[in-house]
């Protein structure tokens, strides 16, 4: 397929694909499709929820022509098609599909001779050709590698980060035969500044992007167990960190709670992978025990502060300081806040949350809290989440009395400015 006869269709318009549809429509005849149809009124009207794309740059998008629709028919005229559909797990902590297998389906029924479907989605090692291309080959009677072609190119989308944007992160590129390797690398080597990187296969594209997330969830987990320990033996963990940063090849993570829907969610996909073929991984799911549990120290730590300024738990009431699941950005999938805020609630203490960028409507629907608007006085402050909003706040104003604690999680402020930090 040559280049200037691509027609890209960016099936999925949350934080991987707006901004790859808005770079792609700069250069090519390109659509959006989202089965979301709030989601299309919203981008129509020039807002979006993600804050990835700002309102001036999406108006000017539109402008521009940019198209976004929920009606699949419009998906014929297309001939590329690039998946970025979410990959999260079910309640087993294993693959869950689902989402993959929906827009597999709608993209397959409108396949035409020589067109390329690739895959953004973060999956395990041969995931595309595995489960995918079945289901796309079950949509039509074209045959893959004969009829259609495939590519892989895994998302490297930093929710939040207003440097490290789209265009200018590197871009690991894959395709199911050479040809349509060469074809998927040219198409992305045009949008992309930083430039890209051809691998040899899908399936290592697809493993190169599982690694990426699990080697920080690892290293996270090793600082977070080292929090553990050092807890015990009464050492603050972050001036360990700066200590044994001054050395050139010490790796600098800090420990933090791990949630969102990349890190703490892609170690199981190799995980479910590697078992299917008979073996378990250790360090992996080693890793992956200490982050699920930090949260639960976490409480512990603030109740056994309180308990010690003589501050009764039950009926004690708390602030929470941040719901998504990383700094700077309105994304709470699978943030790991809520586990702390339901177990102090076990616990019979009255909890408020707070958070300047998370959409009040989606967390009262999809995890049941309502947002704090105004503050009050509080026993305990937990700084869960470090947006740069909160290092202006005054929170002597929010302490209820000389007892109040306050646990600041990722040590966003200065030591002697709370009672405790990871």
């Amino acid at each position: 397929m040559n280049l200037t006869s691509c027609k890209v269709a960016v099936v999925g318009l949350g934080y991987v694909g707006l901004p790859l549809l808005i770079e792609f429509s700069k250069k090519y005849s390109s659509i959006g499709f989202d089965i979301d149809k709030k989601r299309i009124a919203e981008l129509k009207e020039g807002f979006d929820k993600t804050n990835e794309i700002s309102e001036k740059d999406l108006e000017a998008s539109i402008s521009n022509g940019l198209r976004v629709t929920n009606d699949e028919k419009y998906l014929s005229d297309f001939n590329v098609f690039i998946i970025t559909v979410p990959t999260p797990l079910d309640k087993n902590k294993d693959p869950d599909l689902k989402y993959l297998s929906e827009a597999s389906k709608t993209v397959s029924k409108y396949i035409k001779k020589d067109d390329i479907i690739i895959y953004e989605s973060t999956v395990y090692p041969g995931c595309t050709e595995e489960f995918c291309v079945p289901i796309l080959e079950g949509g039509t009677k074209l045959k893959y590698n004969k009829d259609f072609f495939c590519g892989y190119s895994p998302e490297r989308i930093n929710p939040g980060d207003k440097i490290n944007t789209i265009t200018n992160i590197k871009k690991v590129t894959s395709g199911s035969n050479l040809n349509t390797a060469k074809t998927v690398n040219q198409l992305y080597l045009s949008i992309i500044s930083a430039g890209t990187y051809l691998a040899n296969s899908i399936k290592v594209a697809e493993a190169s992007k599982a690694i990426e997330n699990a080697q920080r969830d690892l290293n996270i987990s090793f600082m977070n167990e080292l929090a553990l320990m050092f807890d015990k033996m009464d050492i603050d963990t972050n001036e360990v960190i700066e200590a044994a940063s001054t050395k050139w090849n010490f790796l600098k993570f800090k420990p933090g709670i791990v949630g969102g829907h990349c890190i703490s969610v892609d170690p199981y996909y190799l995980v479910y992978k590697s078992k299917t073929l008979g073996y378990t991984p250790k360090v992996i799911l080693s890793g992956r025990e200490v982050n699920e549990k930090i949260g639960l120290f976490i409480c512990n730590k603030v109740i056994n502060l309180l308990k010690k300024n003589n501050v009764s738990i039950k009926g004690s009431k708390s602030l929470i300081l941040g719901i998504t699941f990383k700094e700077n950005c309105p994304d709470i999938r699978n943030s790991k806040v809520i586990e702390i805020y339901n177990y102090l609630i076990s616990k019979g203490v009255i909890v408020d949350l707070h958070d300047p960028h998370a959409n009040r409507d989606e967390v009262k629907n999809k995890l049941g809290v309502n947002l704090l608007t105004t503050f009050e006085k509080y026993d305990s402050i937990i700084l869960a989440v470090p947006h740069d909003h909160y290092k202006s706040l005054n929170f002597n104003n929010f302490k209820r009395n000389a007892n109040s604690i306050l646990y600041d999680v990722k040590g966003l402020l200065p030591k002697s400015d709370s009672n405790g930090r990871l």
